[in-house]
């Protein structure tokens, strides 16, 4: 399983992009694919067609709901990672990933690297 990021999910669904690619890869390779229901909501926000929607939601099954558990683990990687402002989202979406142990796959790999000595692993 791999978890997408909202960032690569935005580019995978631009044909030609790298992220797009990787992503018909892993679909063709039958790879299972999640994303947590923060990076969902992240990614409705937009600005996205309803054609790019109804894509995302054929594509992102399932969605993990954010549940009190991830929330514990949310704050300690928060916490051991310096309380960056910004970050607590990032921190959420990797709780969630952690939870079913699978990478992120993200765009800004920078934002997840620092959550790696918490286990965090990306795509």
């Amino acid at each position: 399983m791999i978890h997408l990021d909202t960032s690569f999910l935005i580019r995978a669904l631009t044909v030609g992009t790298p992220e797009d690619r990787k992503l018909r890869d892993w679909i063709g390779r039958g790879e299972s694919l999640a994303m947590s229901t923060v990076a969902w909501g992240e990614f409705l926000c937009g600005p996205l067609s309803r054609r790019e929607v109804k894509l995302a939601d054929a594509i992102i099954e399932p969605r993990r709901d954010f549940t009190s558990e991830h929330a514990a683990v949310a704050a300690r990687i928060f916490n051991d990672s310096g309380r960056r402002r910004g970050s607590l989202i990032d921190c959420m979406i990797a709780a969630v990933a952690l939870a079913d142990g699978a990478p992120i796959a993200t765009t800004n790999m920078s934002d997840f690297r620092r959550f790696e000595d918490s286990g965090v692993k990306t795509a």
